[in-house]
This record gives C-alpha cells, sequence and structure tokens, in this order.
C-alpha cells in the first residue's frame, strides 16, 4: 500500500534522512523502531507532507505522492497522529473530533464514526462536551488517534502513541490500535519509543539509526536478534 525507495530529507544544512527505503502492505501493522534523533518522526513528517524530501519516491497505493501537499495527501486516506498529540485544547472533545471530519460531508457516517470511537474509547464519551486541555496525557492520545479515525484513513501513521503516558494507559491505547487494524482493515505505520510494544504488536519492523534503515525484518526475528536486544529491548 505504501512503498518508500531512496527518501532523502533535509533541515537545512542538515541531512535527517539519508536514502529511507521501505514498505507497508496493505491490512498490516508495520513499525519504525529506533533511538531519539534517529529520523523516526521525520519519516512520517515526509510521508505525510508535512515537510518535503530533497530526493527519493513515495507511491501510495501506486500514486506518487511526494509533491502533494499535506491537506491533498490526507484526502486520500492517509492520517498522521503526530508527536505530543496536538489535539486543539480550547475546543471540547465533540469538537476536536468534529475537526477530524473537516474533509467528510456525509453527516451519518461522521455520527456513526463518532460513534465506533466512543465505544473504543469510552474515557472520550464520558468527556465529551469537556474541554480538550483538561484531559490526561493518556486520553489526549485517545483522543488524538480518535480525531485521526474521523479523517476516513485507509493508512494511518502514529508517531509515539505511548509517550508520557501512565503504563495502564499505553496497554489499553495498544490494544485499541490493534482492534482498529482488525475491525476497520486500517494498514498502520507505527513510530514507538517502546520497542517490545511495538514489535509485539506489529507484523514487520525496521531499525533506524542516524537517519538510515540498518536492520528489517519480520518483528518476531527483530525481538529475538541479540543486536536489538542489547540496543532497544533492554536485554
Amino acid at each position: 500500500m505504501l512503498s518508500v525507495e531512496n527518501l532523502h530529507i533535509s533541515y537545512g544544512a542538515i541531512k535527517a534522512l539519508h536514502g529511507v527505503s521501505l514498505e507497508v502492505p496493505r491490512g498490516s501493522i508495520v513499525t519504525l523502531i529506533g533511538a531519539n534523533g534517529a529520523g523516526k518522526s521525520t519519516t512520517l513528517r515526509g510521508l505525510s507532507g508535512l515537510v518535503k524530501s530533497t530526493s527519493g519516491s513515495i507511491k501510495y497505493d501506486s500514486e506518487e505522492i511526494s509533491k502533494l501537499s499535506a491537506h491533498k495527501i490526507v484526502g486520500r486516506g492517509l492520517c498522521h497522529v503526530p508527536e505530543g498529540r496536538m489535539i486543539f485544547a480550547n475546543l471540547t472533545v465533540h469538537e476536536n473530533l468534529l475537526m477530524g471530519a473537516y474533509l467528510q460531508r456525509d453527516r451519518k457516517w461522521i455520527s456513526t464514526q463518532t460513534e465506533y470511537v466512543f465505544s473504543l474509547f469510552p474515557r472520550l464519551k464520558e468527556r465529551e462536551k469537556q474541554s480538550a486541555g483538561t484531559l490526561s496525557g493518556g486520553e489526549q492520545q485517545m483522543l488524538a488517534i480518535g480525531r485521526a479515525l474521523l479523517g476516513r484513513p485507509k493508512f494511518l501513521m502514529l508517531d509515539e502513541p505511548s509517550l508520557g503516558i501512565a503504563p495502564l494507559l499505553v496497554k489499553t491505547i495498544f490494544e485499541r490500535i490493534v482492534e482498529i487494524n482488525r475491525e476497520q482493515g486500517l494498514t498502520i505505520l507505527l513510530v514507538e519509543q517502546n520497542a517490545n510494544l511495538a514489535l509485539e504488536v506489529s507484523s514487520y519492523a525496521y531499525v533506524l539509526e542516524t537517519g538510515k534503515i540498518l536492520l528489517e525484518g519480520p518483528s518476531s526475528e527483530l525481538r529475538a536478534n541479540p543486536e536489538v536486544q542489547a540496543a532497544y529491548l533492554g536485554a
């Protein structure tokens, strides 16, 4: 569903990605792991059009999208849940969800999908009329994922969903990520600092180091790899 070849991204004179290539099959969960500063978030920002590549190819559903603007990429069903959640703090939970649906015109679908999000995350239903800025970190992450689901995604990119969240809520959120993948058939590209969790829920993984792909393979194989265990799994 997504094919990236030899992607290069720079921030001024600083080269952030040095020829990243990866593939995400339709219906799968693929993860990108690596240390801070490895280029994981930059990769997602490049795929969603928030930063432009200097060279390389990004094909989504066989269409080259590397030159498209971010809102056109969202319109094709590729939605990005950014690191830090980026919710609208002064809007209510429900208003934040509706912001995710700004390209949608089918009111019935919006209503049905909102109820689906509330069934996934009952806490959001309880806080529907509450200002989003008053939510806990975990609840804000739930809201950020819910908002993306209102964008009618076919392909969901999640950047550090466990960051700054209580362990109990992290478990809930990852269970829901797997549920979304299975129930809605969503293809997911996951960037996650918690490599153990990421490799547990994904089928295939890439290890990024200083802007390059260092290793790749089935997640179960990478979990058993002594090099990966020593560097990322605390073994």
